[in-house]
């Protein structure tokens, strides 16, 4: 027997939602397949709140940081990180969210959901051309940073428990990293 799985589109997932389908259940979509996303417990919900409003004084007017909203990437993906750091202003979103060309880099913060951030999410960031990408291990303290994107894969991986680090697009801006998850 053969299973066949039904991939989403862009457009249906959009017409599904806006029917109110997925009200009961929050989703994302990553490459045509809804995934369910974990719940997030209270230090999780701590850590990232605050990582947001940290990067938000650190970078001033010139980056937009959104939590927890949808960014719209190719592929039929439209998954939901926990900060997207975006070019301002938010209003430019009224009518569809970030594109990969929109994103300087993307957050999550990971606990239960490590696996995936660190696999199909990390995938499917790549492949959109998402230049760098940093995943908060909360159950490790540590900040996984990757960036070196050639042909759709990252080529750096940097594992930082402590010290600073600034973003590829802010390289004035220094992040402190136990400032992210401790």
């Amino acid at each position: 027997m053969t299973v066949t799985l039904y991939k989403w589109t862009l457009d249906r997932y959009h017409a599904a939602l806006d029917a109110g389908l997925f009200e009961d259940q929050p989703v994302e979509l990553l490459q045509g397949d809804l995934v369910v996303m974990t719940p997030e417990r209270e230090p999780h919900a701590c850590y990232s709140s605050d990582g947001a409003e940290y990067l938000r004084r650190q970078l001033g007017e010139r980056a937009s940081v959104r939590e927890t909203k949808p960014v719209t990437l190719p592929d039929d993906s439209e998954p939901v990180p926990d900060i997207a750091i975006v070019q301002p202003p938010l209003r430019r979103y009224l009518d569809h969210h970030p594109h990969p060309d929109e994103i300087f880099w993307l957050i999550e913060y990971s606990d239960t959901s490590l696996a995936k951030d660190l696999g199909k999410k990390r995938q499917v960031y790549a492949e959109a051309g998402i230049g760098e990408y940093w995943v908060a291990d909360l159950r490790n303290a540590q900040l996984k940073v990757f960036r070196g994107l050639e042909r759709g894969s990252y080529q750096t991986e940097l594992t930082l428990t402590e010290g600073t680090i600034s973003p590829l697009a802010f390289q004035d801006v220094v992040v402190d990293v136990q400032r992210l998850f401790t």
